[in-house]
C-alpha cells in the first residue's frame, strides 16, 4: 500500500527554485564537491549530531550545502504547515500589515517560505509582510537578507519589510534582540524552523530549557497568533520536542492547534522507542535529485517533527474521543490492515480484518500517517489491546493531512 495515497506532493515554487539559482554563495561548489558538502552536513544534522558546532552556518562550505539542498526542503515544511493554519492567522487584522518573528532564521528559511506563499496566494498580502529575523550567526542574517531583497526584485516588491537581527537565542528575552521583540509584537506568526535542537544542548534539562525560551515568547502572539516550531522527524529531536510540548501544557501557557488532539501527556513518550513525526510526500527539484544520485538519498518526502502553539485554544478539529491522528503508515498484514492512532485516550492500535471491509469503513484504505480520522463502532476482546473495526464499524476522514 502507498504509504501517501491520494495526498498531493509540495515542491518549491519556480520562483524559489529560480532565486536559489541566481543568488551567488560565498564558495560556490558544484558537482562532487557540492555533493561531499551535503554529505557532510547531512551527517552532522543526524549520526554525528554531538559534533555539531554553534554557528556551522557561517562555514562556506556548510552553507552551500544547505542553500543547495536543505533550504528548499525545509521552505516545504513550512509551506506544508502554513497550509494547515486557520486563514485568519495570515490574514491579520484589517488595515494591519502581517507581523512575523522568524527566530533561529539560519538563511532565512522561514521568512522566505512565506514570502513566496503569501505571494502566490494573496500578493497585497505579501507587498505589506513585516518580518524581525533574527540569528545568532552573522553569516546566515546575510542570507537571509540576499535571499529576500532577490525575491522582492525579482517580483517587483519593495524589500522593505524585512529586518535582520543578531541576539542570543537561548536568552532572546535579554538584550538588544530582547527589546526588538517586544517593539515589533504582536506577532500573528512566529517561527523557530530546526532551531529549537540546536539551543540548551549541554543544558542539565534541555526541553525544560526550551519550554522557557518557547513561554516567554507566548505573550508576544496576537490573539489569533500561532508559533510554529519544526523540528527535525529523529527519535532524538522529536521526543525531545514531545517533552517541550508537556512542560508548556502543564503550565497552561498554551494549547497545540496541531498536530495533537489533546492536551493531556504526550503519549509517544510512554515508551522510549516511539516518537511522533510527520511524512508527507514532496517532488524534489532537477538540481536537488541530482544530489541525490551523487550521495544515495531519496528525497521524495518531507519528514520532520512540529507544534503549531496558540493561546486561543483553537485547534485544528474539534475534538472528541471518536476522532484520532493517524500517527503511523498503514500496515497490511495477512487479511489484515492495522495502523497507529493517536487521541486523549493515548496511543491506540486499530485493525481490520479483510472479512470485515465493507463501504462504511473503507475510508480506512486510503488513511495515511498525519491524517484525522473519525471512527465508530470499533471493538476490543477481552486481554486485546488491538480495537477491530467490524464490518458495521464507521470510519470517516475528517481531515487529510
Amino acid at each position: 500500500m502507498q504509504p501517501f495515497n491520494e495526498q498531493k506532493s509540495s515542491s518549491p515554487s519556480p520562483l524559489v527554485v529560480k532565486i536559489l539559482s541566481k543568488v551567488p554563495c560565498e564558495r560556490d561548489l558544484q558537482g562532487e564537491a557540492l555533493a561531499q558538502a551535503v554529505l557532510n552536513l547531512s551527517r552532522l544534522f543526524t549520526t554525528a549530531r554531538a559534533t555539531l558546532a554553534p554557528g556551522y552556518l557561517d562555514d562556506p562550505a556548510h552553507a552551500a550545502a544547505y542553500r543547495a539542498y536543505f533550504l528548499p526542503v525545509n521552505l516545504s515544511k513550512v509551506q506544508v504547515l502554513l497550509d494547515e493554519l486557520p486563514r485568519d492567522n495570515v490574514a491579520g487584522e484589517a488595515g494591519r500589515p502581517m507581523t512575523v518573528l522568524d527566530l533561529g532564521c539560519g538563511p532565512g528559511t522561514g521568512s522566505l517560505a512565506l514570502l513566496d506563499w503569501l505571494w502566490y496566494r494573496n500578493p497585497e498580502r505579501a507587498k505589506s509582510l513585516s518580518v524581525l529575523a533574527a540569528d545568532s550567526s552573522p553569516g546566515p542574517l546575510q542570507e537571509t537578507k540576499k535571499l529576500w531583497d532577490a525575491y522582492c526584485q525579482e517580483v517587483g516588491i519593495a524589500s522593505t519589510g524585512l529586518r535582520c537581527l543578531g541576539g542570543n537565542l537561548e536568552h532572546p528575552h535579554k538584550g538588544d534582540l530582547g527589546k526588538q521583540i517586544a517593539k515589533g509584537g504582536p506577532y500573528d506568526l512566529i517561527i523557530m524552523a530546526n532551531c529549537l535542537n540546536e539551543l540548551f544542548v549541554t543544558a542539565f534539562d534541555p526541553p525544560a530549557e526550551r519550554a522557557a525560551v518557547v513561554g516567554q515568547l507566548l505573550p508576544f502572539l496576537a490573539p489569533h497568533g500561532t508559533i510554529m516550531i519544526v523540528e527535525p522527524a529523529l527519535r532524538q529531536t522529536a521526543r525531545a520536542l514531545h517533552q517541550v510540548r508537556n512542560h508548556l501544557l502543564k503550565q497552561g501557557r498554551c494549547t497545540v492547534y496541531s498536530p495533537c488532539l489533546h492536551e493531556g501527556a504526550c503519549p509517544a513518550l510512554d515508551h522510549p522507542d516511539d516518537w511522533c513525526h510527520e511524512e508527507r510526500p514532496w517532488q524534489a527539484s532537477p538540481a536537488i535529485a541530482a544530489i541525490d544520485q551523487k550521495v544515495g538519498f531519496i528525497k521524495d518526502a518531507l519528514k520532520f517533527s512540529y507544534l503549531l502553539l496558540r493561546t486561543d485554544g483553537r485547534t485544528i478539529v474539534p475534538r472528541s474521543p471518536q476522532t484520532f491522528r493517524v500517527v503511523s503508515e498503514l500496515r497490511e498484514l495477512k487479511g489484515d490492515t492495522r495502523a497507529w492512532l493517536c487521541n486523549e485516550l493515548g496511543r491506540l492500535e486499530i485493525g481490520r480484518l479483510d472479512r470485515a471491509a465493507s463501504a462504511t469503513n473503507a475510508a480506512l484504505e486510503v488513511c495515511h500517517r498525519g491524517a484525522i480520522i473519525q471512527l465508530d463502532g470499533v471493538r476490543r476482546k477481552e486481554g486485546s489491546t488491538l480495537e477491530r473495526i467490524p464490518a458495521e464499524g464507521t470510519v470517516e476522514i475528517i481531515r487529510s493531512a
